[in-house]
Order: structure tokens, then sequence, then C-alpha cells
């Protein structure tokens, strides 16, 4: 589908140990998460080109920093929809919901820029979108059925237990008789000279109400992501991204049908207070994430996992193209039905 290399299948295991790496509760690094900084980013990459104005006020998207670790341990749990969750099809319908509530306040109600009521909003949008979700579905756990592609933790384990991943001063060493040796940074290693040690999260404390993991040096053998100790990793197949394939059908839909790629008014949000995390206490500070299109809402849906550990890039970006695929055929299909075309 989308081929990998070894080199590549290395880079990619690297780079969700440097993520791992970002959770470092002391760390006062700041990011601007505004849409003039991450939004606008070309499907199937990590290159965003970000938005100059808010086509809504006219005017330009305001910085918006907060802490990295904040910020990387906020999306990846408002993204996760894991276990006793809506799970992702059902976070997007919540945002639908959302979405007509504010069109329908400002007396903006349209499809294909059509007038209609909230009653034929909600069925012709409640049976695209999730008309494409469950296509999504099948697209993406065809294609886990068919690669059956390793998760992070399989892959970081495997490969940092033989030295195979990336050397990254400060993120993944090889333990040395040197750098084990009594005082130094891999002291507690000392038994596992050869393979390779990460700094990463710890793992969730036994009480993440109050208590704060952060990060340390561990062998790469014992590498959790960021999740519950319950829920360590999904126990299917990585490639491609359900959450990945599911957010981007889903905000095709909404874009077709609302005339608009921006949210109601070119901006929409959600709040993280501290004490509002599950894995460990946090976040430090208040956390808004903001997002001007739908497609920027999916994009961190797909990227949080990879701040989450649960996925590399490869199943990621894979898992956007097939959902935009999935999305606008789906469209395609529900207008014939709505007798639109």
């Amino acid at each position: 589908m989308f081929g990998v290399d070894d080199e590549e299948f290395i880079a990619a295991a690297s780079q969700v140990v440097v993520y791992s790496s970002l959770l470092n509760f002391t760390d006062e690094t700041k990011v601007d998460i505004s849409p003039a900084a991450l939004g606008n980013t070309p499907l199937g990459t990590y290159d965003p080109q970000g938005w100059d104005t808010n086509p809504d006020t006219g005017f330009a998207y305001e910085p918006n920093e907060v802490l990295e670790v904040d910020f990387a341990r906020v999306i990846a749990e408002y993204w996760a929809d894991g276990p006793e969750s809506e799970t992702p099809p059902g976070h997007w319908n919540t945002l639908a919901n959302e979405v007509g509530d504010q069109l329908e306040a400002a007396s903006e109600l349209r499809i294909d820029g059509d007038p209609v009521d909230r009653l034929e909003w909600d069925v012709k949008i409640g049976l695209t979108m999730n008309g494409a979700l469950h296509d999504a579905a099948i697209a993406a756990w065809g294609a886990k059925a068919y690669y059956d592609y390793a998760r992070p933790i399989s892959m970081i384990r495997y490969l940092g237990e033989r030295a195979l991943l990336n050397e990254i001063p400060g993120v993944i060493e090889t333990i040395t008789p040197e750098s084990s040796a009594p005082g130094e940074r891999h002291t507690s290693l000392a038994e596992f000279v050869g393979e390779q040690a990460v700094y990463t999260w710890w793992g969730q404390p036994s009480q993440p109400t109050t208590q704060v993991a952060g990060v340390v040096w561990k062998r790469a053998a014992t590498w959790v992501p960021y999740q519950r100790a319950s829920f360590v990793s999904p126990a299917f197949a990585a490639y491609v991204s359900g959450h990945s394939a599911f957010s981007r059908a889903a905000a095709e839909v909404l874009t077709e049908f609302t005339g608009s790629e921006f949210f109601p008014g070119g901006l929409h949000t959600h709040t993280v207070e501290p004490g509002g995390l599950i894995h460990e206490s946090g976040p430090n500070e208040t956390v808004e994430l903001q997002w001007a299109t739908y497609r920027d809402a999916a994009d961190q849906a797909g990227i949080s996992r990879l701040y989450g550990g649960i996925h590399v890039r490869a199943d990621d970006q894979a898992g956007r193209k097939v959902g935009a695929e999935v999305g606008l055929t789906a469209i395609e299909r529900a207008r014939q039905l709505f007798g639109d075309q």
C-alpha cells in the first residue's frame, strides 16, 4: 500500500520514543498550538502551513502558547477514545452535533448551501457521517488484517533489546560499562550493557489523580506508551490507524455538507483545566485546543496517536489518505440516496 523499508521502520519506531521523551512534567518548553501554527496541513504530511486569518472575523489567529508537555498529554488523552468512551466515531458524532447547535443558533443550518431545518440536518449529516465511519472501519480493518503490522510497543522493545533503534543522545542511547557506572545516567541498567536505554515516560503512577510519572532512563525492552496501565496498547494490528481513517472521513463529510472547511466562526475549541487528565496528574496549566477546520481536528486526532505511543507515522499518514477517499465516496453515495444527483 504505502511501502516501508528497514531504515524507515527503525526511524518510525525511534520517532515515537522522541514523542515519549516530551512527557517531562518539569520541562517548561512552550509551543504555539494555534491554527496559525498547526493548521492547514497537506494530506498525508506533517508540514502545517498555518492559516493567516480567520475567514469569519477577518482577523489573524492569535498565538496560543502552552507547555509542550501539557499539549502532548492533553491531545493523547482527548483523542484516545478507548475503553469506556464514545470511541472515535462517537467523538465525531459529538462534534457534528456541536456544529449543528452552533449553526442552528446562528440560523445558518444549510446543506450544500440550501437552508434546512434541524431534523433534515440531523438525518442527512447523521446518515452520511455514520455511513462514512462504517466504511472507514471496513477499509482500515481490512488493511490491518492484510498487513498485520506491529504496534510501537512491539517495535521499540524488539529493536531496543537488540540496539537497533536510532541513537539519539539524551533520548536513545546504548548502555555501556561507562554509562552504567555508579553515579552515571544508566546506573540502574548496568546488567543490560549492550542493549539500548530510552529516556521516556515511566508508566502510569499508582495514584494518577495526584501523582506524575515523569520521564526516566529505562530499558527500551520495557518501554510503555502513554496509556492507562489497564489498557497498554490495542490488541490488534496497527496499519492503518483507525483513528486517522475515522477522523478524516468524518471531516470530509462535515466539510462538504456545511459548504465550508472551517468550523462555525472559523474556530472550535476544547479546554482542559489542571487536574483534567486521567493517565497521571495534569496538565500543569490550562490548555485550550483550537482547530480552524474539520480537517485540522482530524489531523490532530491522527498525530495524537504518536504522542500516545499507539501508532507510528506510517499508520497515521496512510490512515488519513484512506479516510479522505472513503469520506468522499460516502458523500457521493449519500447524494444518490437523497436524490441530489
